[in-house]
């Protein structure tokens, strides 16, 4: 699906792959926030960034921090918590809580970037600084992956159009709590790139 633009070409080099909130607290059974969809896109999470990292791309693991600093930066959304949600969510987000930890069945490789981040999305500024490390490496397209598709996935996706970036967002690369939910995602997603299947971004990736 591309909204009726011109397919988006890949440049390997040029390109990251963005792997968002694939943590044991979104993914593990029982956890704090589970997807359990999330689950089932591991293997095409995984081909897309083996056939990105083969080609010379980048791959990027952004991962959702609890930061207390923001209790007092982003009221809007802690406001809205209740003192148990809130202290739950500080417990299992911490750095070095267990759920806090990426999906161990991810195919993360030494040379890979792991970034923490603090919002939803991966391009506020002050709370995640994959933009500078993208930058710096030339990058200026990326191909999102990850968890929730409605959420985290979806405003990073936004962002990054609109901050530049060229953007392919892999519809069985990314999940959330329902396919109605995941697909009117999808159906907005059009507006800022290519909605593609994870055999078409690594089809872009081989042709180039």
């Amino acid at each position: 699906m591309r909204g009726g633009h011109h397919k988006l070409l890949v440049d390997p080099v040029r390109t990251a792959h963005v792997v968002i909130d694939l943590q044991v607290g979104f993914m593990g059974e029982g956890s704090l926030l589970e997807v359990p969809l999330a689950r089932a896109i591991v293997e095409n999470v995984n081909r897309v960034s083996r056939a990105l990292r083969s080609a010379g791309g980048t791959i990027a693991y952004v991962q959702y921090k609890f930061d207390p600093d923001e209790l007092h930066r982003w009221v809007s959304h802690y406001d809205r918590m209740t003192p148990d949600a809130l202290k739950k969510m500080q417990m299992a987000f911490t750095v070095g809580a267990e759920q806090h930890a990426l999906w161990p069945e991810l195919d993360i490789q030494p040379e890979d970037l792991i970034v923490p981040k603090t919002r939803w999305s991966a391009f506020i500024p002050g709370t995640c600084d994959l933009d500078s490390h993208l930058k710096a490496k030339g990058i200026d397209t990326l191909i999102i992956t990850g968890t929730t598709t409605n959420c985290c996935c979806e405003s990073t996706m936004r962002d990054a159009m609109q901050m530049g970036y060229k953007v392919l967002f892999v519809q069985d690369g990314n999940a959330t709590r329902g396919d109605a939910v995941h697909n009117a995602s999808l159906a907005n997603m059009v507006l800022f790139g290519d909605v593609v299947t994870a055999d078409e971004a690594v089809g872009r990736i081989e042709a180039a």
